[in-house]
Protein backbone atom coordinates (compact mmCIF):
# COMPACT_ATOMS: atom_id res chain seq x y z
CA UNK A 1 0.00 0.00 0.00
CA UNK A 2 1.27 3.46 -0.92
CA UNK A 3 1.04 6.30 1.60
CA UNK A 4 1.12 10.01 0.77
CA UNK A 5 1.35 13.24 2.76
CA UNK A 6 -0.74 16.25 1.75
CA UNK A 7 0.48 19.56 3.24
CA UNK A 8 -0.97 23.07 3.13
CA UNK A 9 0.04 26.22 5.06
CA UNK A 10 -2.03 25.43 8.17
CA UNK A 11 -1.99 21.65 8.28
CA UNK A 12 -1.32 18.25 6.78
CA UNK A 13 -2.88 14.83 6.39
CA UNK A 14 -1.71 11.41 5.36
CA UNK A 15 -3.59 9.02 3.13
CA UNK A 16 -3.31 5.38 2.12
CA UNK A 17 -3.73 4.60 -1.57
CA UNK A 18 -4.97 1.29 -2.94
CA UNK A 19 -3.14 -0.51 -5.72
CA UNK A 20 -5.10 0.85 -8.70
CA UNK A 21 -3.85 2.10 -12.08
CA UNK A 22 -4.76 5.69 -11.16
CA UNK A 23 -3.12 5.48 -7.72
CA UNK A 24 0.05 4.17 -9.38
CA UNK A 25 0.01 7.07 -11.86
CA UNK A 26 -0.47 9.59 -9.03
CA UNK A 27 2.37 8.04 -7.00
CA UNK A 28 4.66 8.17 -10.04
CA UNK A 29 3.97 11.93 -10.40
CA UNK A 30 5.02 12.73 -6.82
CA UNK A 31 6.36 14.86 -5.29
CA UNK A 32 4.17 17.61 -6.72
CA UNK A 33 3.01 21.08 -5.78
CA UNK A 34 -0.27 22.71 -6.73
CA UNK A 35 -2.81 25.33 -5.66
CA UNK A 36 -5.93 24.34 -3.75
CA UNK A 37 -9.46 24.98 -4.90
CA UNK A 38 -12.48 24.45 -2.68
CA UNK A 39 -16.02 23.48 -3.66
CA UNK A 40 -18.35 23.14 -0.72
CA UNK A 41 -16.67 20.67 1.64
CA UNK A 42 -14.24 19.37 -0.98
CA UNK A 43 -10.63 20.35 -1.66
CA UNK A 44 -9.21 19.64 -5.09
CA UNK A 45 -6.00 20.48 -6.91
CA UNK A 46 -4.45 19.64 -10.24
CA UNK A 47 -1.70 17.07 -10.65
CA UNK A 48 0.34 16.27 -13.80
CA UNK A 49 -1.52 12.97 -14.29
CA UNK A 50 -3.60 11.84 -17.27
CA UNK A 51 -5.62 8.66 -16.80
CA UNK A 52 -8.84 7.07 -18.03
CA UNK A 53 -11.92 6.63 -15.90
CA UNK A 54 -11.81 3.24 -14.15
CA UNK A 55 -14.76 0.79 -14.36
CA UNK A 56 -15.63 1.28 -10.67
CA UNK A 57 -15.66 5.12 -10.80
CA UNK A 58 -18.15 6.63 -8.32
CA UNK A 59 -19.89 9.95 -7.82
CA UNK A 60 -20.98 9.56 -4.17
CA UNK A 61 -18.23 8.55 -1.74
CA UNK A 62 -17.60 8.49 2.01
CA UNK A 63 -16.02 11.55 3.63
CA UNK A 64 -12.24 11.22 3.49
CA UNK A 65 -12.13 9.23 0.27
CA UNK A 66 -9.14 10.10 -1.92
CA UNK A 67 -10.46 10.56 -5.46
CA UNK A 68 -9.07 11.49 -8.84
CA UNK A 69 -11.25 13.70 -11.04
CA UNK A 70 -10.28 12.51 -14.53
CA UNK A 71 -11.80 15.41 -16.50
CA UNK A 72 -10.06 17.99 -14.29
CA UNK A 73 -6.78 16.06 -13.86
CA UNK A 74 -7.10 16.74 -10.14
CA UNK A 75 -6.94 14.98 -6.81
CA UNK A 76 -10.31 15.52 -5.10
CA UNK A 77 -10.66 15.22 -1.33
CA UNK A 78 -14.29 15.45 -0.17
CA UNK A 79 -14.93 15.72 3.56
CA UNK A 80 -18.62 16.73 3.53
CA UNK A 81 -21.40 18.00 1.27
CA UNK A 82 -20.68 19.81 -2.01
CA UNK A 83 -23.04 22.11 -3.96
CA UNK A 84 -24.48 19.07 -5.82
CA UNK A 85 -24.92 16.86 -2.73
CA UNK A 86 -28.30 15.56 -1.71
CA UNK A 87 -28.46 15.81 2.06
CA UNK A 88 -25.19 15.21 3.88
CA UNK A 89 -23.54 12.99 1.27
CA UNK A 90 -20.19 13.65 -0.44
CA UNK A 91 -21.21 13.95 -4.10
CA UNK A 92 -18.59 15.00 -6.63
CA UNK A 93 -19.29 16.90 -9.84
CA UNK A 94 -18.77 13.75 -11.96
CA UNK A 95 -17.82 10.14 -11.33
CA UNK A 96 -14.23 9.87 -10.08
CA UNK A 97 -11.61 7.18 -9.70
CA UNK A 98 -11.38 6.09 -6.06
CA UNK A 99 -7.76 5.87 -4.89
CA UNK A 100 -7.86 5.37 -1.13
CA UNK A 101 -8.66 6.93 2.24
CA UNK A 102 -7.42 9.79 4.38
CA UNK A 103 -5.92 8.58 7.64
CA UNK A 104 -7.40 10.41 10.61
CA UNK A 105 -10.09 13.11 10.54
CA UNK A 106 -10.78 14.37 7.00
CA UNK A 107 -12.45 17.49 8.47
CA UNK A 108 -8.91 18.87 8.91
CA UNK A 109 -9.33 19.80 5.23
CA UNK A 110 -11.72 22.56 6.36
CA UNK A 111 -8.54 24.56 7.10
CA UNK A 112 -7.57 24.64 3.41
CA UNK A 113 -8.31 27.96 1.69
CA UNK A 114 -8.79 28.59 -2.02
CA UNK A 115 -5.36 29.31 -3.50
CA UNK A 116 -3.35 27.69 -0.69
CA UNK A 117 -0.12 26.05 -1.78
CA UNK A 118 -0.45 22.26 -1.63
CA UNK A 119 2.44 19.82 -1.49
CA UNK A 120 1.89 16.11 -2.07
CA UNK A 121 4.65 13.56 -1.52
CA UNK A 122 5.19 9.88 -0.94
CA UNK A 123 5.87 8.86 2.64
Amino acid sequence: MTRIRIKWPKGELTAALADTPTAQAVAAALPATSRASTWGEEVYFSLPVRVAKEPDAQQVVAPGTVCFWVEGAALALPYGPTPVSQGGECRLVTTVNVLGRIEGDPRALAGVRDGDAIEVALI
